[in-house]
């Protein structure tokens, strides 16, 4: 394999240092957070740089998303390799044209940093509220989690559309990663020369309206004719997902990187799976690699191609000895029965199980995987190991399995949170502790007191009446150090105690000074 060259860059130059050579239009309207890439691409097109073809592409800013998903139709249709980035409320004001361009199987790619949608109030951090508001038109969605991924499967997408004709929603989680700066392997002018060949350009361009060749489109068809017409669709919806696991596979030929449309790590006989897509999954990853050096088996199944869902696909990425399965999606959708992502992983399992049962000769008896679902990280809210922790931890309870659920927030009012790290309900506790114990001083730090002779230090904390030592059995990290070494833990605990008193007088005494205004 070729020398490669590296850069430490971010998602969204990740992704548009790949899009801008591999298409000839670029329609663009800024939206955060995906504006970046649109910027990138309007630099470079002033700066008169050139896509592999040897043409600058044209790139176009309209008057808002309405206006970009009809140019970007518009152009589709005379041929040309056209693409366009978005977020958003941007994504929902396309979905009519996306339902025409998938209608009329013409590839092309949207690429999309995932964000919240403005509900009960804007916000501008990501989830995947955007995507899921757009999976019925038709688009196929394939889901990055890192910056890398982002990358690659910007590529990955292009080849994949032009073979299947199925138009491809690559997103990646906003700010999470469109703004993650990482190390990446980038590809090269020849990796994209090579991966789009030109013989799939040219069938493109063959089915562009010209008055040389008439054909007709965008017609209006009556109840005798139009379900029947819908339905003709479905050979190239059947054929996508394995195009596409061709092409990640032509991929991983190329540059030594491997995906697969469910990628599974962790146990071989886990017992209990997380499912999910995005940059959570990353996180997840980590923590199995933990928990299962501590003696569990779990895993996590890391779902890239969700639409087309490829249900069978799906449940063979499974361990055959998974009992429970937590599916996790990052959005809400009020009144449903549940999230998206859930209700697929439940249909896929009440229609595949059976078939894995006798291709992997399982008992016929054996009961299908219980599965649960929850809501994580909605405008780009923390998921940390300590939330996976909690997820594996609800999955493995012998009593009923809290569904449904969220994890990352205190949920006050129905109760449907499940509890991580530190219990939710001792925090106050914990932290009135350490106030009463001196660990830490609340204080106010005002100058402009100065000015009137007064003190800018205004000490609110008492002085301490807790000692220290019952502060600090209140930690994990402590109650491990007195178990592994009590004579370091018993001195840590004197020093500290020490530095109290020392931090405690210092205070004091700053907060007792006469200040006078200087003449």
């Amino acid at each position: 394999m070729k020398n490669r060259t590296f850069a430490t860059i971010d998602g969204n130059e990740a992704v548009a240092q790949v899009v801008y050579r591999i298409n000839e239009v670029i329609a663009i309207y800024p939206i955060t957070p995906s504006s970046p890439m649109a910027e990138w691409a309007d630099a470079w097109a002033s700066e008169g740089k050139r896509n592999i073809w040897g043409t600058v592409p044209s790139v176009v800013q309209m008057q808002s998303e309405g206006g970009v998903v009809g140019a970007v139709h518009g152009a589709l249709q005379t041929g040309s390799l056209t693409t366009t980035f978005t977020a958003s409320q941007g994504l929902l004001l396309m979905i009519p044209n996306m339902y025409k361009i998938a209608g009329e199987l013409t590839p092309t790619v949207f690429h999309i940093a995932a964000r919240s949608l403005a509900a009960q109030a804007l916000s501008i951090f990501g989830d995947h509220s955007d995507v899921m508001a757009a999976r019925s038109t038709g688009f196929a969605m394939l889901c990055a989690a890192s910056v890398q991924e982002a990358q690659d499967f910007a590529l990955i997408a292009t080849r994949a559309t032009l073979e299947s004709r199925i138009p491809f929603l690559h997103f990646f989680d906003g700010f999470r990663t469109s703004h993650e700066i990482n190390k990446i392997e980038l590809l090269a002018e020849d990796d994209l020369r090579k991966f789009i060949p030109d013989e799939l350009v040219l069938a493109h361009r063959s089915r562009a309206l010209t008055p040389d060749k008439p054909v007709l489109r965008g017609t209006t068809q009556n109840p005798d004719v139009y379900f029947q017409a819908r339905e003709t669709v479905n050979p190239y919806y059947l054929a996508c997902a394995d195009i596409t696991q061709k092409v990640m596979d032509e991929f991983a030929a190329m540059t030594g990187r491997q995906y697969q449309l469910f990628e599974y790590h962790g146990d071989p006989a886990a017992k209990r799976v997380i499912v999910l897509m995005g940059s959570g999954s990353e996180a997840v990853h980590e923590i199995v690699d933990y928990l299962n050096t501590c003696g569990e088996q779990v895993g996590v199944l890391k779902v890239r191609l969700y639409r087309p869902f490829y249900a069978k696909c799906f449940v063979a990425a499974l361990p055959a000895t998974t009992c429970t399965i937590a599916v996790l999606d990052r959005i809400k959708e009020p009144g449903a029965s549940g999230e998206p992502l859930y209700l697929d992983v439940v249909a896929a399992i009440h229609e595949e199980w059976g078939d894995k049962r006798a291709g992997e000769k399982l008992e016929l008896d054996s009961p299908l995987p219980k599965v649960v679902g929850g809501r994580y990280g909605l405008s780009s809210k923390e998921f940390t190991p300590a939330m996976i922790k909690a997820v594996f931890d609800n999955l493995a309870a012998s009593e009923q399995k809290k569904n449904h659920f969220t994890v990352g927030i205190n949920d006050d009012v129905n109760s449907h949170c499940i509890a991580h790290g530190i219990n939710m309900s001792t925090a106050m506790h914990n932290q009135k502790a350490a106030v009463d114990s001196g660990q830490w001083l609340l204080y106010r730090f005002n100058p402009d007191r100065i000015k009137h002779g007064e003190n800018p230090l205004q000490l609110d904390s008492r002085t301490p009446k807790l000692p220290l030592e019952q502060y600090m059995y209140l930690e994990n990290r402590f109650k491990m150090l007195t178990k592994s070494n009590q004579e370091a833990a018993q001195q840590l605990l004197k020093e500290a105690q020490a530095d109290v008193k020392t931090r405690w007088q210092m205070y004091q005494y700053l907060a007792a000074r006469n200040y006078e205004i200087e003449q």
